[in-house]
């Protein structure tokens, strides 16, 4: 007489808990975030994004001409051979529940009007500043306060070295205590991770407010 192995519990639809087909129907991908990486022309934007992002990074780099040259400073970035010309693009799982979309913003105040479209629905920003020239980094700085963006302040360490204090850097952009400022590598995953939660965590303060 023949018998018929009876079918494995994990395989029948209302399995026992702990199933494969049960555990594989509750997880959810993760919740997408937009945050906005911004400040002036070569502080290191484009560095930052492609420092952190699990996917090759999206840029639109284009060389920086004979004309462009004379337009933008590149007095302390003589190496700089390319420029920002619309956005920079990557991304980072935080942990399962969460992705980050970063968008880096082009530096020029000639291309300010892409920023509109660029920040739309963004939950937070974080303003790069080169402390060798602060004043870059102004027009970013008063774009977030002016639309109330929540964002923090990163000084990056050129050199490993910044010019400036983190109270002598909040005294010179006149931005309030409620705004984080910290000093960064950009050229280092896990301190533009560290930079990126500041962000975070001050966009989920400002929410549960």
């Amino acid at each position: 007489m023949t018998t018929t192995e009876p079918a494995s519990p994990s395989l029948r639809p209302g399995g026992p808990p702990g199933a494969p087909a049960a555990r594989a129907a509750t997880v959810r991908p993760p919740l997408p975030v937009k945050m906005v990486i911004a400040g002036g022309f070569g502080v290191g934007k484009t560095t930052a994004v492609g420092s952190i992002s699990e996917i090759e990074p999206l840029t639109t780099e284009a060389a920086i001409t004979e004309v462009a040259a004379g337009v933008d400073d590149l007095t302390h970035t003589p190496l700089k051979t390319t420029t920002t010309v619309a956005m920079d693009f990557g991304c980072l799982t935080i942990d399962p529940t969460l992705k980050l979309y970063l968008f880096g913003t082009p530096g020029q105040e000639r291309f300010g009007f892409m920023w509109d479209d660029i920040v739309e629905g963004a939950v937070g920003g974080l303003v790069i500043v080169d402390t060798r020239r602060l004043d870059d980094c102004y027009a970013a700085v008063d774009y977030f306060e002016h639309r109330g963006i929540p964002f923090a302040v990163a000084a990056n360490a050129f050199d490993g070295r910044v010019e400036h204090t983190l109270e002598e850097i909040r005294w010179a952009l006149d931005v309030t205590d409620g705004v984080p400022v910290v000093v960064f590598d950009a050229r280092e995953r896990g301190s533009v991770r560290d930079a990126l939660l500041v962000v975070l965590e001050l966009a989920l303060a400002r929410t549960e407010g």
